[in-house]
């Protein structure tokens, strides 16, 4: 694989991983997906889905030029949300990959 094709990977991961921390900072979100009361304060995993979400962003522009990337980019973001909404519809369980960690 080329260092675009693992750029955009790295990308896609972040995208979602962004997300999922985004959601999971969600009291509601993660009693569904934890069982329980968070373990971690809502304000880390807001700044760790963030930084994620921003990382995508730069994995983007080291891929493709910056006309590109920007496009690139908006799409990761809106597969990546509706990846992570259908996951907490369906199977929330799956976002445990994303915070493992229980109380």
């Amino acid at each position: 694989m080329s260092e675009p094709a693992w750029m955009l990977v790295a990308a896609t991961l972040c995208a979602l991983a962004g997300f999922a921390w985004l959601a999971l900072a969600m009291d509601e979100h993660w009693e569904r997906v934890q069982g329980g009361a968070a373990a971690l304060p809502r304000r880390a995993l807001r700044l760790l889905g963030a930084a994620a979400v921003v990382l995508s962003l730069v994995a983007c522009l080291r891929a493709d030029p910056p006309s590109m990337a920007v496009l690139v980019w908006l799409m990761l973001l809106a597969g990546a949300a509706l990846a992570v909404a259908l996951a907490l519809a369906w199977r929330p369980a799956l976002l445990r990959l994303a915070w493992p960690a229980r109380r």
